[in-house]
């Protein structure tokens, strides 16, 4: 029998009562960041990781809003010659990520586990293993796993490399796309899975939530998009959390009927869903939850 390589290699099924549940064990004294690894790819980088063709992988989650945020940008840089990609299993135990057959293995290192490429970083790691994950072929380890910082690299630093579809974080933008960030991250990126929740902060992160979208919904009954006449990270941001709303936190209509109820809002997203890097980077099967209607997409 043909010895299998080591990129053929699989993790085990899922298995909680083997592994446990995941957790991410933080200690309340622990002042690191969540997200741990956070350097930059720059041509001055004083860590050496510089633009360079076929020298970054990108591991990802078809599930992970944060991962398509990156993906997203990846196809408007167009860079998918440039940076590779592969997929962790949509599900996990307290093992982490990992890679199964659905996806394939692991074609970088040969790792079963994504905790593995973390280890093999950082001696010991004891932090939280997330998707999008950027790893640097040439030193063997992590650049970062800060998926906003991801994002913006991937869309200003390899213009050297390969022509921009869209130039989505131009430099006359970038304060309003940050200062639109501050208000909409904690509101609606991070605040839309409290808002399906019952209770008092359940019902105020409802009415924070269901306020942006009014306001969304005015601003964009006079615009395209979110800034300028062009898309930009603004509208990457955003849409990520908006195509998962139905199906996931308001799948059960918890919130609010839905985004229909905000007519500009809805079309601009949809408007967003006939981009190639939009829709192809979307796998409703990964994030909709059991018995959750999927919105019609492709209406006009």
């Amino acid at each position: 029998m043909p010895k299998l390589s080591s990129f053929s290699r699989l993790a085990s099924p899922v298995d909680p009562g083997t592994h446990g549940e995941y957790r991410i064990n933080r200690h309340p004294d622990d002042r690191r960041p969540l997200y741990r690894f956070t350097e930059r790819i720059n041509e001055n980088s004083i860590a050496g990781f510089t633009p360079r063709a076929g020298r970054y992988h990108l591991y990802a989650g078809w599930f992970c809003p944060w991962s398509q945020r990156v993906l997203i940008t990846r196809a408007l840089a167009n860079l998918e010659n440039v940076v590779t990609v592969s997929y962790v299993d949509n599900v996990r135990d307290g093992r982490g990520w990992a890679f199964r057959e659905r996806y394939g293995p692991d074609p970088v290192n040969g790792f079963t586990l994504l905790r593995e490429v973390y280890e093999a970083t950082e001696e010991g790691f004891d932090g939280h293993v997330s998707v999008p994950t950027l790893w640097d072929r040439a030193t063997a380890r992590v650049v970062s796993n800060d998926f906003k910082t991801l994002g913006i690299d991937l869309a200003t630093r390899f213009h050297h490399l390969a022509e921009p579809l869209v130039d989505t974080y131009p430099q006359r933008h970038r304060d309003e796309i940050e200062a639109l960030d501050d208000w909409l991250n904690p509101v609606v990126n991070h605040g839309v899975m409290a808002a399906s929740r019952p209770g008092p902060e359940g019902a105020r992160a409802r009415t924070a939530l269901l306020d942006a979208f009014a306001r969304l919904d005015e601003r964009l009954a006079t615009r395209r998009y979110l800034i300028g006449s062009t898309l930009t990270e603004a509208d990457v941001r955003l849409w990520v959390t908006l195509v998962r709303y139905d199906v996931g936190p308001n799948a059960h209509r918890a919130i609010n009927p839905g985004l229909v109820e905000y007519p500009h809002l809805w079309a601009y997203a949809r408007s967003l869903y006939t981009v190639p890097a939009f829709r192809d980077t979307t796998d409703f099967t990964t994030f909709t939850l059991p018995g959750a209607h999927v919105p019609d997409w492709h209406a006009p």
